[in-house]
C-alpha cells in the first residue's frame, strides 16, 4: 500500500533537545508542546532518556526515539499517538459485502493508510488482516463498519410497499344510496337516505 496517511507537518530545522536524565513519556509530551502538536502517550511507554540527544530534524528525532525505545507512532490528523511496540494489534476483519479495492480506496481517501502498517487480504472469503498500533487498527475497524452500514442501508427498502388505496364512493339518489367500490356497486342499492350528495370514503369507512 502506498502511504497516504494524514501528513505530520514538522519543521525541517534541527530539533535541539538537551537532557541529562528525563522520563521518556515526559520528553515525548514536551516534544509535542514545543512543536504545537497534540500527543497521546500510552501508559505502556516507559523508560528514561539519559545523555544529550543529537540535533536532528523533528521527524528524525521522533523516529530515533521510537527506534531506541521500541515504540510505534501514528498520526490521525489531530493527535500523534505513541505506543509501545508490544501493544501492536493484528485483527481479522470481515469485508463482506465491501470489496477490498473499495475498502482500500476509502482508507486512502480518509488519510488512514500508512505504508508502515499492514492492511491486506487474508486467506478466507471476504477477510482482511490489519496490523499496527492500536489507533491505526481502530480506525481501520471503524472504516469497515461504516462502509458495511452504508451498504446495508442502500440495500434496505426505504419503506414497506404501501397497498393501493381502494376507491370507495357512496352515491345518494333522493332517498336511496348505493356504495360503489372500485367502480362496482356493493350490497343493497336501496338504503334509505334523505340527502343527495356524492362523496368518497377512506378505507374502513362505510
Amino acid at each position: 500500500m502506498r502511504s497516504s496517511a494524514a501528513s505530520l507537518s514538522l519543521p525541517s530545522a534541527p530539533y535541539s533537545y538537551t537532557v541529562l536524565d528525563q522520563d521518556l513519556p515526559a520528553a515525548l509530551q514536551e516534544f509535542g508542546n514545543n512543536l504545537n502538536i497534540r500527543v497521546n502517550v500510552s501508559a505502556e511507554v516507559r523508560g528514561r532518556i539519559r545523555g544529550r540527544m543529537p540535533d536532528l530534524p523533528p521527524r528524525e528525532f521522533l523516529d530515533r526515539l521510537t527506534s531506541l525505545y521500541n515504540l510505534q507512532w501514528y498520526y490521525d490528523g489531530l493527535v500523534l499517538y505513541i505506543s509501545a511496540a508490544h501493544e501492536a494489534q493484528s485483527r481479522l476483519i470481515v469485508l463482506n459485502p465491501i470489496s477490498f479495492d473499495a475498502f482500500n480506496s476509502a482508507l486512502d481517501a480518509l488519510n488512514i493508510s500508512d505504508e508502515r502498517y499492514i492492511v491486506k487480504p487474508a486467506p478466507g472469503e471476504g477477510l482482511i488482516l490489519a496490523s499496527g498500533p492500536p489507533r491505526f487498527v481502530a480506525l481501520v475497524d471503524q472504516t469497515i463498519k461504516g462502509l458495511v452500514a452504508e451498504a446495508q442501508a442502500r440495500r434496505s427498502p426505504v419503506a414497506a410497499e404501501r397497498p393501493q388505496r381502494e376507491s370507495v364512493l357512496m352515491l345518494f339518489r333522493g332517498s336511496s344510496s348505493t356504495v360503489l367500490r372500485d367502480g362496482r356497486p356493493e350490497g343493497s342499492p336501496e338504503t334509505p337516505h334523505h340527502e343527495g350528495i356524492l362523496r368518497e370514503t377512506g378505507p374502513g369507512q362505510k
